[in-house]
Order: C-alpha cells, then sequence, then structure tokens
C-alpha cells in the first residue's frame, strides 16, 4: 500500500505534518501530494489499494494507528472512511481541465508529472510556429482569469506583432483578493503546469525570459516552484536549446511586496523593477511597453496554467466547455461562512446557487446565506433573487457585478451588511497606492460618509453624497482599485439598506 498525505498550505495549516510524521513512525513512508481542494476533508489521507486509492478524513496524528489496523482489516470499518476519493461527490462531479493532476502525486516530480501527460502541450508547441501557438489560444476562448477577463489571444497576438529585441513573460501570482487560493493550489499541487504554460507562452511570442511575481505570504509555493523550476531546467524544459529545438526560456519567481494594489499589473510591474508599487497610466499598454519598457504578456496563474491543456488537447476541446463569450472551465473558490470550503472546477454556465448549496451545502454556522460576494473584496454582494445567475461574465455584468478570480464568500444572516460595506471603503483606504485622487481621498471620505449615514447624520442628504462619490471614483480612477470599490457599497445600498437605518443589522 501507498499513503498519500498533502503538502499544501492548507493541509499543513490543519495539522498534516503530525499525520505524516505518524505515518513515518508507523514505518509507512507517505507520498508527500497536493490537495485536491476538498479542504473541510483535509489532512485528508489517501490510500492506493488494489482496488484503487481510497480516502479516509479529517485525519489526525492520532487516529493514524486505527487507520493502518482498520486497513488490515476492513477500511469501511473506520469512522473517518470516504471510499474511493475519485467517487466523493464534491470532487467526481466537477470537469477538471487545470486542476486534472492536483493531489495525485508529488507535486515536484517530473515522473509524476510527465506520467500525467505533462510538457505534452509543450512539445507540440515546440513544433508550432509562434503565430499558430497564439492561434490555437484565440480559438479556444481563453480569457484573462485575473479578474477583467480580457482575451488572452488577443494580449499575446499584440506583443507577438511588436518588434524588440527582448520580450517578457509576466505571471501575477500576487493572489491577494479575499476567498481567493485558486492560484496557490495550482502553484502548491501542480507547479510544472504553470512552468509548462509560460515556457509556451515564451514560444508564442519570442520571449526568452518570464518572471513569476509572487504573493510573499506563499512560503510553500515558493519553495515549491523554486524546487520544480531547477529540475524542469535539468530535464530540458527550461533553459536554453529547449529539447533540443534551438528555442530558448529562462525562467525565475521573485517575490511581491506585500501590497494588495500590486495584483494590478501596471502597479506589479514598477514593482517587478525595483520600484514602489504605484499604477501607471495607460496607454501604453504593458503588451507594447510593459517591463523595463519591453513588449509583455502579463498573465494571471490561471490563465497560463490553462495553456499547457489547451495545446495538449486543441483549442478545440477546451473551447466546448462553457457558454456563450466564456469559455472552458472557471476555478471557484468556495470561502467565508461555508460548510464545505474548497475548490471546485467547472465549465462556465453553472449558477452561483448550484455551487453553494450543492457543493458548499450552505453556512458553517446552519444559518440562512444573507449575502454571497463574488470576485474579491471589490465585488458586489448579491442578495437571493440573484443566486440564479449563471457564472458568467457577461451574465454576471448585467447584475452590476463581477466574477472576477472566481473567489466566493458567503454570509449569513447575523452580517451587517452596513459594515461591509464600510471596510470595502477602508479595505481602499489602506491598500490604494495613493496616485490617483478619486481613490486615495474619495476612499476615506467613502468611510466617513458612511459612519454618517449609520448614525443617522443628515441621511437622506448623506446617502446622495455616497452615490455621487462612488460615481466619481467609478469614472475617475486610474485602475479598478478606486474603479470597482463602489461595486461592494452599491449593492450594499441596493438590497440591504435597512442596514444602514438599523433596522435589519445583525438582528435577523
Amino acid at each position: 500500500m501507498k499513503f498519500f498525505i498533502p503538502k499544501d498550505t492548507t493541509a499543513l495549516a490543519l495539522g498534516a505534518e503530525s499525520v505524516a510524521m505518524a505515518l513515518q513512525a508507523a514505518g509507512a513512508e507517505p507520498v508527500r501530494n497536493g490537495s485536491r481542494g476538498m479542504f473541510w476533508l483535509e489532512p485528508l489521507l489517501e490510500v492506493e489499494t488494489d482496488l484503487g486509492r481510497i480516502g479516509f478524513g479529517p485525519v489526525s496524528s492520532k487516529d493514524v494507528p486505527g487507520i493502518l489496523d482498520a486497513l488490515k482489516a476492513e477500511p469501511s470499518s473506520h469512522n473517518l472512511y470516504l471510499g474511493p476519493v475519485n467517487e466523493i461527490s464534491f470532487l467526481s462531479s466537477q470537469q477538471r481541465l487545470t486542476y486534472a493532476r492536483a493531489g495525485v502525486g508529488d507535486p515536484v516530480c517530473l515522473d509524476n508529472y510527465q506520467t500525467l501527460n505533462g510538457f505534452k502541450g509543450l512539445k507540440n508547441a515546440l513544433s508550432f510556429t509562434g503565430q499558430q501557438i497564439v492561434d490555437q489560444v484565440k480559438d479556444s476562448g481563453l480569457r484573462g482569469r485575473g479578474g477583467a477577463a480580457f482575451p488572452a489571444g488577443i494580449k499575446w497576438q499584440t506583443v507577438l506583432d511588436c518588434e524588440s529585441e527582448q520580450k517578457y513573460i509576466v505571471c501575477n501570482a500576487d493572489e491577494g483578493d479575499s476567498g481567493t487560493f485558486a492560484d496557490r493550489l495550482v502553484m502548491e499541487s501542480d507547479p510544472y503546469q504553470l512552468i509548462e504554460g509560460m515556457c509556451i507562452a515564451g514560444l508564442a511570442v519570442g520571449a526568452t525570459q518570464g518572471y513569476i511575481y509572487l504573493r510573499s505570504e506563499y512560503p510553500v509555493a515558493h519553495k515549491l516552484l523554486n524546487i520544480a523550476i531547477d529540475r524542469a531546467l535539468e530535464a530540458n524544459f527550461l533553459g536554453d536549446n529547449i529539447q533540443g529545438s534551438g528555442k530558448t526560456f529562462h525562467l525565475e519567481v521573485r517575490l511581491g511586496a506585500g501590497a494588495y494594489i500590486c495584483g494590478e499589473e501596471t502597479s506589479l510591474l514598477e514593482s517587478l523593477e525595483g520600484k514602489r508599487g504605484m499604477v501607471r497610466a495607460k496607454p501604453p499598454l504593458p503588451a507594447i511597453e510593459g517591463l523595463f519598457g519591453k513588449p509583455t504578456v502579463v498573465n494571471n496563474v490561471l490563465t497560463l496554467a490553462a495553456i499547457s491543456s489547451i495545446l495538449e488537447q486543441g483549442a478545440e476541446v477546451y473551447q466546448n466547455f462553457g457558454m456563450g463569450r466564456s469559455r472552458g472551465t472557471l476555478a471557484i473558490q468556495l470561502a467565508g461562512n461555508i460548510k464545505r470550503g474548497g475548490l471546485i472546477e467547472l465549465a462556465f454556465g453553472v449558477t452561483l446557487r448550484e455551487v453553494v448549496e450543492d457543493y458548499g451545502q450552505g453556512t458553517y454556522s446552519g444559518r440562512p446565506i444573507r449575502a454571497i460576494q463574488v470576485g474579491g473584496p471589490l465585488g458586489a454582494f448579491l442578495p437571493e433573487s440573484q443566486w440564479d445567475t449563471p457564472m458568467d461574465y457577461e451574465a454576471f455584468a448585467a447584475i452590476n457585478a463581477m466574477i472576477g478570480h472566481g473567489g466566493i464568500v458567503v454570509f449569513d444572516d447575523t452580517a451587517d451588511m452596513a459594515a461591509q460595506a464600510r471596510f470595502a471603503m477602508e479595505f481602499c483606504v489602506l491598500e490604494s497606492c495613493g496616485k490617483c485622487t478619486p481613490c486615495r481621498i474619495g476612499s476615506v471620505r467613502g468611510v466617513e460618509v458612511i459612519d454618517r449615514i449609520v448614525a443617522n447624520e443628515d441621511r437622506d442628504n448623506n446617502l446622495i453624497l455616497l452615490h455621487d462619490l462612488c460615481d466619481t471614483m467609478e469614472l475617475g480612477s486610474l485602475c479598478a482599485m478606486g474603479g470597482m470599490t463602489p461595486f461592494p457599497v452599491r449593492s450594499a445600498l441596493t438590497h440591504f439598506m435597512s442596514d444602514f437605518t438599523g433596522q435589519g443589522r445583525g438582528d435577523n
């Protein structure tokens, strides 16, 4: 029998290391895999048997002796027995492309990656011209998964068409939105997929150097990425003359500056150049004048991770998932007051209600759900009347909301939505780079105005002022930091006005 216990951040935080040590003490050396994203079951112990891989969870070190005894007799007799892992309904009903390998084996084992079709996309790309690779990305319908949902192929085409002696591929791995962990799970459970995607991107546009701008709070991902990059270099999947093709691509990890604003692509580039993370005015676009003034592809982790699947299986296979202009799969992250938190990968089109009720199983507190925030701290708060909206970029835009990075945060009926609206403004106060006045000053005034509304100080006039302030921030800010802060504020005012008047806060 072979044992698997994850070494990703979530599993480690929940005690996976002590479980691994208990297994070692019992003479069962476990493979340290990555999480499958079923966080409510972590630490998830998987055991490879003659009948396939079975699971136990959540496991603590004191459970190990009993599990080992049960394995000798009848595994299902143990109270933590979950059955075959691939048949757990949370996992089996997903459509996994990007996360197909997550949790299957050691994330930094090259042999494991290649056994699971790793680097097949890169090998296909090496036989294509740059334009052919870009055409595949265009035909797939892939849109940026970082929030703006801009078509990835168009961005790549712009960089390909620029003439320059140096071009760059930059991966935005500064995952800072509340309730998001999809990027981290890729980097900790399947880092070679990101490496492969970045290398393909380099071949596509003629870039020879790539950088992963990694959130400084991700030490496990930092360690695993560096190990994976070193091994990929040794195996000639990176570096000079990749697989004898004469093509070159080098890759480095750079730690972020710890600022939320550095998740904005131009601020990220400033930070990567060693400067303070300040938003740049556009134009020029980073695709034309990006890192060190050179043409640069800036994509999110999930965007680049999807590339290997597209080049391995073909654009048409990827394009067959999803709906409308939202093609492929979406990494949905369930967090907040949720019974079953974790990562779900599904084709675009599933409704928000299905995600939260069928996969999340409602609130952790057991109380009714009151609001759902989608898209991070700048996303709108959605009431029950909007939960049947399909997870689709255009459908969400139609209700003045956004999918963003796919993070979902659930609030039960004790949540004070006026306080949440205030938090949105306060978050902007703390995280604004300060370059533009609407964001820098508007957020400060926003906190003050909300406080006056809640205190019933000239409430009617202050409500008018708050709406005007939101208009100014949305239309006048340089980037989405100030431009989207009004989204949660306006949605709270529209759907949860009673909380601003003292008639509905926390007493439902």
